[in-house]
């Protein structure tokens, strides 16, 4: 068993610069790339704490690296892995790195609740008028497919999107100006529980 074991880490040791690093890349970019994949994943999609970078808006991957690097985006996974991650990152990797991952496919996590998508898609598309909510893809798209530098959502883990509405209802920031805090925190836990279930089975 340790042999497999010894075997397979090697495999993955040597797998990953040749699927993971484009042939355009510099030494710097190839080497960031190798790094963010170890939470993220060999293929970008993300896990449970880490999310998906997979065809995610560049714009966006931008903002929040320098976000992480500035200590702008403080909540406590932030602070322990990517203010660290990020601070030493030049402008032009960062550049590459937003790039390269933007450009790779996504996969939905698929990994809410569907008894609750229903009435996640309905807040996500009218919002909650009674409670002055405004509706999701005012900004996030119709499709949740982000606009700009506004994120990409359709197909993020349930899991990660929870916590961040949760976190930014706790007082955490992302970046300046965000209205997230205010509509999170107009958010019911049965909302959260609902939206972030729709947007996981969204491709």
């Amino acid at each position: 068993m340790n042999r497999i074991a010894l075997t397979l880490m090697a495999l993955t040791v040597v797998a990953l610069p040749v699927v993971l690093t484009p042939a355009h890349a510099d030494e710097a970019t190839s080497a960031s790339i190798r790094n963010c994949v170890w939470c993220h994943g060999s293929a970008a999609q993300g896990y449970m704490l880490a999310p998906r970078l997979a065809g995610q808006r560049a714009a966006y991957i931008q903002k929040q690296i320098y976000g992480f690097a500035t200590h702008q985006r403080d909540n406590p996974l932030s602070q322990q892995y990517m203010w660290y991650a990020a601070a030493a990152l030049r402008r032009d990797t960062i550049r590459d790195l937003a790039n390269y991952f933007a450009s790779l496919p996504p996969r939905p996590a698929n990994d809410g609740d569907r008894e609750l998508a229903a009435r996640g898609e309905a807040i996500y598309l009218e919002g909650i008028p009674q409670a002055n909510i405004v509706a999701c893809q005012a900004c996030h798209g119709p499709e949740a497919q982000g606009v700009r530098d506004i994120p990409r959502l359709g197909g993020l883990s349930y899991h990660y999107l929870k916590r961040r509405l949760t976190q930014w209802d706790q007082g955490y920031h992302g970046a300046v100006a965000s209205p997230m805090p205010v509509v999170s925190h107009s958010l019911s836990k049965d909302d959260v529980e609902a939206i972030a279930s729709y947007l996981s089975f969204v491709r």
